[in-house]
């Protein structure tokens, strides 16, 4: 039986919500239907980000106020969606949320926290929403991410080919698709983020397109060395991270006089850097891959689709050229994870999140 389910996802870019209106055939993601972003506000947005680094703690009314206002801007992406395609409510059996991270620690805390009151977009919206995918995980001893690599592995597995799924968002993550092997995956490190903190510090600018102000820069060896040198590159998986660690604080901490360096100089190194963290992800985890898939946001940036195969030696496309549009795989994510929850079915892997077991994800809030 044909359905239809939402996905609405704001990644670790913290930049708005990505909407996405996706059909299935049973628990089987058919297509993608239409797709809708809605930006943040900034005023939310720059209290999003200090959130995150906890710049100052704040109350917990201010907590509160903040998980209604994130729900607010859900629901309007959900609404405009389904303006855009023409498409009613009651044709929707799902929205699958989620939500805004601002906090994640699996392993020391054991817990992850994503803003976006669900019982507010369920009655706002007046769909049922699935919500809360990660901490079920995390409660079996998994990193509760990444949670994508399932998806990837319905939607872009080839018998005939190993590979690998790069997802670029403010965080990279990586799923090894081996083609007689268990699916592999893991946060890789920064994405996009440190780019776009930089770019917009000295530029304004939101992001860097096509990676052009990192292409007139020279990359600075000393200050990618001090990046790399980070522990968490040489962790094991299954690892997971977010931008509460790779921030902009973070590389002044570990390189003293970065702010004397030429902009465009930095602009480049930090492209490296997520270059070169991928690229050691790839060629350590899945030398068998054959293709590298990009997804999220990194897949415009010129300059590091180049590098990226440069590094790698293997074939770079998007997830455009295989079925399903780059900028909208993890909000089409969340619409299949819904979707299995609601058939009673797992959405994790133990092998990428290391979770002792498979397990159905999120809580189901009725409209």
């Amino acid at each position: 039986m044909r359905t239809l389910a939402i996905g609405l996802i704001s990644g670790t870019s913290m930049d708005g919500v990505d909407a996405a209106l996706c059909a299935f055939e049973g628990s089987r993601f058919a297509s993608l239907m239409a797709t809708h972003a809605t930006p943040y506000p900034d005023a939310l947005r720059q209290r999003l980000l200090r959130l995150q680094r906890d710049e100052p703690a704040i109350p917990l009314r201010e907590y509160a106020e903040l998980d209604n206002a994130v729900a607010d801007v859900f629901t309007d992406a959900a609404k405009a969606l389904l303006h855009a395609a023409g498409a009613a409510p009651n044709q929707v059996r799902a929205i699958g949320s989620h939500g805004q991270t601002v906090f994640h620690d699996p392993r020391g805390v054991g817990s992850s926290l994503q803003l976006g009151n669900p019982n507010r977009i369920a009655a706002r919206s007046g769909l049922t929403t699935v919500a809360d995918f990660r901490r079920k995980d995390i409660a079996l001893g998994g990193e509760g991410a990444p949670l994508v690599p399932a998806f990837h592995q319905a939607v872009f597995a080839d018998a005939g080919e190993s590979r690998c799924v790069v997802n670029i968002g403010g965080i990279a993550n990586v799923t090894c698709l081996p083609r007689h092997d268990d699916v592999r995956g893991f946060d890789t490190g920064p994405g996009n983020g440190l780019m776009d903190e930089w770019i917009h510090q000295h530029r304004g600018e939101a992001y860097d397109r096509d990676g052009d102000y990192a292409a007139s820069g020279t990359l600075l060896q000393p200050l990618l060395d001090a990046l790399l040198s980070d522990p968490y590159f040489a962790l094991p998986p299954p690892k997971s991270t977010g931008r509460g660690q790779f921030n902009l604080d973070w590389v002044r901490q570990r390189f003293v006089g970065l702010d004397a360096l030429r902009p465009e100089d930095v602009q480049r190194t930090l492209c490296e850097l997520t270059a070169r963290s991928i690229g050691d992800a790839v060629r350590g985890h899945a030398p068998e891959a054959r293709r590298l898939l990009v997804c999220g946001g990194g897949a415009r940036n010129r300059m590091l689709m180049g590098r990226l195969a440069a590094l790698t030696g293997l074939p770079v496309e998007t997830t455009g050229a295989h079925g399903l549009d780059a900028d909208w795989v993890e909000a089409a994510a969340f619409a299949w994870l819904a979707v299995q929850t609601l058939d009673g079915l797992p959405g994790n892997l133990p092998t990428v999140t290391g979770a002792t077991a498979r397990t159905i994800l999120g809580g189901i809030y009725r409209a």
